[in-house]
C-alpha cells in the first residue's frame, strides 16, 4: 500500500491538469457541413476567394456561405487540386484535367488525360499540381507531365518522384531515390544528390535568406547552399521528425507552418521556435494534415483526414481553447502576479507559464467574479467570496453569490458587493478583510453602481432598479426606493452603469438614464445614439475603451473620447461559444483584454484594427423556368421571360467574411430583404420591367456596392401586342356585326310587325271561328245530354219494367209454392218453378242491360275495372244498379235475392271498394271518374 500512495497522487494531481494551449481562430468545417467523404486530400484558394478541396468524392468548392461537391465522370477520388486565374486543375486516378465555368456559370470538366492514355501508367495517381512559368505540372510518383496550354508532354524519372517545388524560375523535382532534379525545357537534368536524402521523403524546396530550405518528412530540414547540404537546427525539427512532416508553408513575414501527420499544424517563428501548436487538444477537428494552403490573407487552410479547417495567421487576438470539456463555462478572468486565472461554472482554474490549465483546490462551483482589491484576489463564488493566493484559496465571507463588487467613493478600503440576499460590505483593517451585511434590503444584486458617495443603484432581475442610500459608516442601508414605476421602460433584464457620472440603464427598449431634477427615469437619446439601442456594456464601464455587444451577435471597442471606430469581432463562429447575458470583457494589462468563452476564451490586442470587409456580390448562375440563363446576359443586358416562370439567382461573394445577401426591388419599396443561404428566387413577378439590387452586408452594418440586373416580365398573350391586336381585331367585328345584326334586326323587327299584323288578323278569325264552333259544341253538348236523360229514362223505365216483371214472376212463384200440392205430377211443378227462374234472372236481359247502360254511362265498367280489379260480374251488376240511384229494395228483384242479400252485399262492396266509413257505396259511384 505504502507503494501505491505516490503512484495514486501523482494520478491525482495530473486529473486535475488539463493541457490547452493558445492558438489564432480556428474555423472548422465538419464532414456534415460539406457534405462529401471525409478524407481532403489537398486544398487551395483561388484568386476569387473561392476555396477548392481535393476530396474522396471529388472536388469541393467554398464560396464563404455554402459547400458544393462536383464530381468526376468516374467518380473517382480527387488527390490534388490547383486553381489558376479562373480554371481550376484536378489530378485523381489514372485521371487528370481542368474544371471551368461555363456561360451558365456551371463548373464543367475537360480531361487533358485523354490526350495520353497511351502513356498513364496503371493504377497511377496525379498527388501534387504546380504552377511553374507558363505551364502547369502534373506529378504522380511515375511521371511528370507538362501541360503547356496546347499539349501534354510526360516525362518519366528513373526513380519514385516525391514532390515538385517552384523556387524563383525554376522548378525543382525531387525523387526518393536520386535526389533533386531541376527542369530544363523538356527535361529533366540532376541538380542535387547526396547519399543522406536516400530513401527520403523531400517535402519541399522553398527560399529561405537567399539558401534552400529542405523540408524532409522524417529526418527535418535542411540548408542547401552553394552545393552543400547541412542541418538548420530549427528547434521544431524534433517535433517534425516525431510527428511525420507532411506538407509546408511559409508566410510573407518568414513564419513557418507545418503540417504534420500524426498532431496537427506546427507554427514558428523565422528561426523555427515554436509560436503557436494546433492539434485536437485545442480545436483542430483531426490530427493528420493531408494538405495545406496559404491565401493572399495569410489565412491557413487545411485538409484534414476528417474535416477542414481555417486558422487565420494573420490576427493579432489568439484563444484559449479547452477541448476536453473540463474549464467549462468561463465567466470572468484576471492577470494576478504575473498567472492568469480564470472563473468558470466548475471552479477556479489558472495558468503556470507554460499554459498548462491547473484546477485552483477548493474552489469547485460556480465562479462569478474575479477583482484585484489592495493586492488581494478576491472571487465571487456561489458558495461566497474568497481570497486566491498561491498558498490557496480561502472563504472569508459566507455571504452566497459575489455578483459583482464596487469600491466605496473616497473611501480607503471600503468596498461594497452584490450578492444574492443583498449587499455585503468589505473593509480592510490592518491587513484584515472585515466582513458585514448591510441588511435592510435581500434583493439580489448583479448589477451595482455608486452615485455618489453615499447613494448607489441596484438592479433586480426581474423587478426593476432600486435606489439605496447609506449611513455615514457604510454599516447598515438607511433607505431602500423602488423605482418600478418611475419611467423605467421595462423591469427585466435591467442592467445600471455610471457613465460620465450619469446613472445610466440598459434596457430591452433601448438607453435610460435617472433625471435627479425630476427624480425619475427619462430617456438617454447620447447614448441609443452613441453605443446603439440595442447594444449593452460587457466590460467596465469607466476604462478608456468599453467592450459593446450587439444583439447580433458581434462585439466592438469604443472609447467616449472620440468617435473612431474601434476593433469589431464579427465572426459567426465566435458568437456561437458566447455565455450569452453574461459575457464578459476583462482587462489584462495595457490594451490587451480576454474575453470569456464556452470552454475557453479570447485574448483581444484592442489597438488592433481588424480589416472587415464586404465585397460586391457575383451571380454564380441564374435561372429561368428551371432553365440556365448565360451569365454575362444577366449583367450586361435585360433578362426577358414570361410572367408565369420564376427567376432564380445564385449569389456568390467569396472574398468577404462573415457576410450574407440582401436584395432590393425597384418596383416595390426601399427596403432591403435578407437571403436565406447564397440563392433567391423571385416568382409571381407581375409583367413589367424591374430593376433588382442585390449586396453583401454583414451583421456589423458594413455593405457593399449592389450588383444590378434589369427584368422584363412578359405579359401574357392577352396583354401584350398581340392580344391588343387580337382586341382591335374582335372589337372591328364586333362592330361590323352590330351593324349588321341592327339592319337585321329592323328588318327582322318589320317582318314581325307584319306578321303581327297578320296573326292578329287570323287571330280574330280563329277566335270568331271558335267561338261559332264552341257554340256548336255547346249545343252538340245539350242534345247529348238530352238525349242521355232519355236513354237514362229509357233505362229507367226498362229496369223498373224488369223490375216489375220480376216482382210479377216472384209473386207467381210464391203463389205456386204456396200451391204445390194442388199440383199431382211434381216434376211438372218443378220445371214450371224453373221455367220462372229462368225468367227472373235472364242472362239476355242483362247483357241488354249493361250496353244500354254502357251507352249512358260510357267508360264507367272500364274505370271501375281500372281502379278495382277484384270486382266480380255480380259486384259491376250491383254498382250499375246502385249508379242509376235504385234501392235495395229494388235491386232485390232483378238480383233475384233478398233485400236483405243486398243490404250485405253492399257492405262487402264498400269494403271491396276501400271506402271509410263517413262515405256511402252510393256517392262513391254516382261521382266515379
Amino acid at each position: 500500500m505504502k507503494k501505491l500512495l505516490p503512484l495514486i497522487l501523482t494520478l491525482l494531481f495530473f486529473s486535475k491538469v488539463c493541457y490547452g494551449q493558445f492558438s489564432p481562430s480556428i474555423h472548422n468545417y465538419s464532414l456534415a457541413e460539406y457534405k462529401a467523404s471525409n478524407q481532403n486530400w489537398d486544398i487551395s484558394r483561388a484568386e476569387n476567394g473561392k476555396v477548392y478541396v481535393a476530396n474522396n468524392s471529388g472536388l469541393l468548392e467554398y464560396d464563404g456561405l455554402v459547400w458544393e461537391l462536383y464530381q468526376l465522370p468516374n467518380k473517382t477520388t480527387v488527390r490534388s487540386v490547383l486553381p489558376v486565374g479562373d480554371i481550376i486543375y484536378t489530378g485523381s486516378y489514372e485521371e487528370f484535367g481542368y474544371w471551368k465555368n461555363d456561360t451558365y456559370g456551371l463548373l464543367k470538366y475537360h480531361s487533358l488525360s485523354d490526350t495520353v492514355l497511351d502513356k498513364i501508367s496503371p493504377n497511377e495517381e496525379i498527388w501534387e499540381i504546380v504552377e511553374y512559368k507558363d505551364k502547369i505540372i502534373f506529378r504522380s510518383f511515375l511521371n511528370v507531365y507538362i501541360y503547356d496550354f496546347k499539349n501534354v508532354i510526360q516525362l518519366t524519372p528513373k526513380s519514385i518522384v516525391i514532390s515538385c517545388s517552384v523556387v524563383d524560375d525554376d522548378l525543382y523535382v525531387s525523387t526518393l531515390n536520386q535526389g533533386v532534379f531541376l527542369l530544363n525545357g523538356e527535361t529533366l537534368e540532376p541538380f542535387y544528390s547526396n547519399d543522406l536524402l536516400i530513401d527520403t521523403k523531400i517535402i519541399s524546396i522553398s527560399k529561405y535568406q537567399e539558401k534552400l530550405l529542405v523540408m524532409t518528412s522524417l529526418k527535418g530540414s535542411f540548408f542547401l547552399e552553394n552545393g552543400r547540404l547541412r542541418p538548420t537546427n530549427f528547434p521544431i525539427n524534433v517535433q517534425i521528425k516525431l510527428h511525420q512532416l507532411n506538407d509546408f508553408s511559409i508566410l510573407e513575414n518568414g513564419h513557418m507552418v507545418f503540417g504534420t501527420i500524426k498532431d496537427g499544424v506546427f507554427l514558428t517563428d523565422k528561426a523555427g521556435r515554436l509560436k503557436f501548436h494546433i492539434s485536437k487538444e485545442n480545436g483542430l477537428l483531426n490530427n493528420t494534415v493531408l494538405g495545406q494552403s496559404l491565401d493572399e490573407y495569410d489565412n491557413l487552410w487545411l485538409g484534414l483526414d476528417n474535416g477542414i479547417a481555417n486558422i487565420e495567421l494573420n490576427n493579432d487576438n489568439y484563444f484559449f481553447n479547452d477541448v476536453s470539456g473540463k474549464l467549462g463555462a468561463v465567466y470572468d478572468i484576471v492577470d494576478y502576479k504575473g498567472v492568469i486565472y480564470i472563473g468558470t461554472n466548475t471552479g477556479l482554474f489558472k495558468l503556470d507559464q507554460k499554459d498548462k490549465l491547473q484546477f485552483v483546490e477548493g474552489s469547485q462551483g460556480q465562479v462569478w467574479n474575479l477583482k484585484i482589491l489592495d493586492g488581494d484576489l478576491f472571487c465571487g463564488h456561489n458558495e461566497g467570496t474568497f481570497l486566491v493566493s498561491e498558498d490557496g484559496f480561502k472563504m472569508i465571507s459566507t455571504h452566497t453569490g459575489g455578483w459583482s463588487i464596487k469600491k466605496v467613493p473616497e473611501r480607503e478600503h471600503t468596498y461594497i458587493q452584490g450578492t444574492y440576499s443583498g449587499l455585503v460590505k468589505f473593509e480592510k483593517k490592518a491587513n484584515e478583510w472585515h466582513v458585514k451585511h448591510l441588511g435592510k434590503t435581500t434583493i439580489p444584486s448583479r448589477f451595482l453602481v455608486f452615485e455618489n458617495l453615499h447613494t448607489a443603484w441596484v438592479a433586480h432581475a426581474t423587478k426593476g432598479v432600486y435606489k439605496l442610500n447609506f449611513d455615514n459608516n457604510y454599516d447598515t442601508i438607511v433607505s431602500v426606493q423602488n423605482y418600478q414605476n418611475k419611467g423605467i421602460s421595462s423591469d427585466y433584464n435591467v442592467r445600471v452603469y455610471n457613465i460620465m457620472n450619469t446613472i445610466s440603464f440598459k434596457t430591452n427598449e433601448g438607453w435610460q438614464k435617472y433625471e435627479p431634477l425630476l427624480d425619475s427615469i427619462v430617456p438617454f437619446q447620447l447614448l441609443n445614439d452613441k453605443l446603439g439601442r440595442y447594444s449593452y456594456i460587457i466590460s467596465e464601464e469607466d476604462t478608456e475603451l468599453i467592450a459593446l455587444k450587439n444583439r447580433k451577435g458581434f462585439i466592438n471597442f469604443k472609447s467616449f473620447a472620440n468617435d473612431e471606430e474601434g476593433l469589431v469581432l464579427n465572426d459567426k463562429f465566435l458568437k456561437d461559444r458566447f455565455i450569452v447575458g453574461y459575457e464578459n470583457v476583462s482587462k489584462i494589462k495595457d490594451s490587451i483584454y480576454a474575453l470569456n468563452l464556452d470552454n475557453g476564451f479570447m485574448m483581444i490586442d484592442a489597438t488592433s484594427k481588424a480589416d472587415v470587409k464586404v465585397f460586391k456580390p457575383k451571380i454564380k448562375s441564374a435561372f429561368v423556368g428551371g432553365e440556365p440563363i448565360i451569365i454575362s446576359n444577366a449583367t450586361n443586358k435585360t433578362v426577358g421571360f414570361n410572367f408565369n416562370k420564376n427567376l432564380t439567382v445564385a449569389l456568390s461573394s467569396p472574398k468577404s467574411i462573415n457576410h450574407f445577401f440582401e436584395y432590393n426591388i425597384s418596383d416595390t419599396d426601399n427596403t432591403w430583404y435578407r437571403v436565406e443561404s447564397d440563392k433567391v428566387e423571385f416568382s409571381n413577378l407581375k409583367d413589367g420591367d424591374y430593376t433588382i439590387a442585390f449586396r453583401t452586408s454583414d451583421n456589423y452594418g458594413n455593405v457593399s456596392e449592389a450588383l444590378v440586373i434589369n427584368v422584363d416580365v412578359f405579359p401574357p398573350w392577352y396583354r401584350d401586342k398581340l392580344g391588343l391586336l387580337l382586341y382591335l381585331l374582335v372589337t372591328g367585328l364586333i362592330v361590323a356585326l352590330f351593324y349588321v345584326m341592327h339592319h337585321r334586326k329592323i328588318a327582322k323587327e318589320q317582318r314581325l310587325i307584319k306578321i303581327k299584323f297578320q296573326r292578329e288578323q287570323q287571330k280574330l278569325l280563329r277566335e270568331k271561328t271558335l267561338e261559332n264552333e264552341k257554340r256548336i259544341v255547346q249545343l252538340k253538348n245539350e242534345s247529348l245530354q238530352n238525349e242521355i236523360k232519355l236513354k237514362s229514362k229509357q233505362l229507367a223505365n226498362n229496369a223498373m219494367a224488369l223490375v216489375k216483371k220480376n216482382e210479377t214472376l216472384q209473386e207467381i212463384k210464391k203463389e205456386l209454392m204456396l200451391n204445390k200440392e194442388g199440383f199431382n205430377n211434381y216434376y211438372t211443378f218443378k220445371k214450371l218453378l224453373k221455367k220462372l227462374d229462368n225468367s227472373i234472372v235472364l242472362k239476355d236481359e242483362w247483357e241488354v242491360f249493361e250496353n244500354n247502360f254502357s251507352q249512358v254511362h260510357d267508360e264507367f265498367f272500364e274505370i271501375l275495372k281500372r281502379k278495382h280489379p277484384s270486382l266480380t260480374p255480380k259486384d259491376l251488376k250491383i254498382c250499375a244498379y246502385i249508379k242509376m240511384n235504385l234501392s235495395s229494395k229494388e235491386i232485390a228483384p232483378l238480383m233475384n235475392i233478398s233485400v236483405r242479400g243486398v243490404e250485405t252485399h253492399r257492405y262487402r262492396l264498400k269494403k271491396k271498394l276501400d271506402l271509410e266509413n263517413d262515405i256511402s257505396v252510393g256517392d262513391y259511384l254516382l261521382n266515379i271518374k
